[in-house]
């Protein structure tokens, strides 16, 4: 007589652990597909370009994500100097921040003189130096 009720107990703890874990993937799943909705719909913060060339001084902005400088005119940045790739240098709204990366350009691409050869961070009032042509990096804080 205890083994069907030994194997009736056994049957009920395995449905009650497979319930538990349906709903803990359940809630989890609702969770991740709420944090990507809320993170899809997240705007980047307003970002300007200002040529320290005389000629265009005026600042370019922009809300997209994701936006490339070169000569080449498919660029939403073109830049027209002989200094300057067809596809330069890459700007990016990642993880909070505003990156920068350098796209195997023939005259470089610096970040306050520096270097660019992997992608990074840019602040307020960085100046972004491609091939010849300096520009300076202005972002909306979020407050």
């Amino acid at each position: 007589m205890s083994g069907p009720i030994l194997l009736a107990l056994r049957l009920l703890l395995a449905a009650s652990l497979y319930v538990f874990l349906g709903w803990a993937f359940l809630s989890l799943w609702r969770d991740l597909k709420q944090r990507g909705a809320s993170l899809a719909s997240r705007q980047s913060p307003l970002l300007a370009l200002t040529s320290t060339l005389a000629s265009e001084g005026v600042p370019f902005q922009t809300r997209l994500p994701e936006l490339t400088l070169g000569r080449d005119p498919a660029c939403e940045f073109p830049l027209e100097h002989p200094t300057i790739s067809a596809r330069h240098a890459r700007l990016f709204f990642r993880q909070g921040h505003w990156w920068v990366e350098d796209l195997r350009s023939t005259n470089g691409t610096f970040l306050n003189d520096e270097p660019v050869s992997m992608p990074v961070i840019l602040a307020s009032q960085d100046h972004l130096r491609c091939g010849q042509i300096t520009l300076l990096i202005e972002i909306e804080d979020g407050a």
